[in-house]
């Protein structure tokens, strides 16, 4: 299921709702009921294969010179 990040024009409070096709729409902050909420850019989560003793072994790819 999808979590957004949303947060409020009014009082700034930030907060995360899990939104699929059949939820309601966000209308209100949970804080000061303001209808000004916007959604937030959020960072995607990462799941890795392997166990969970692999996690901190991770290597990004080596990026090479295209040799110009």
């Amino acid at each position: 299921m999808p979590l957004f990040e949303f947060e409020c024009n009014n009082c700034k409070h930030r907060f995360e709702e899990l939104v699929t096709s059949s939820s309601k729409r966000v209308e209100k902050c949970p804080e000061c009921e303001d209808t000004g909420i916007r959604k937030l850019v959020s960072a995607g989560s990462i799941k890795p294969n392997g166990s969970a003793s692999s996690l901190g072994s991770y290597q990004a790819p080596s990026c090479s010179s295209g040799g110009g």
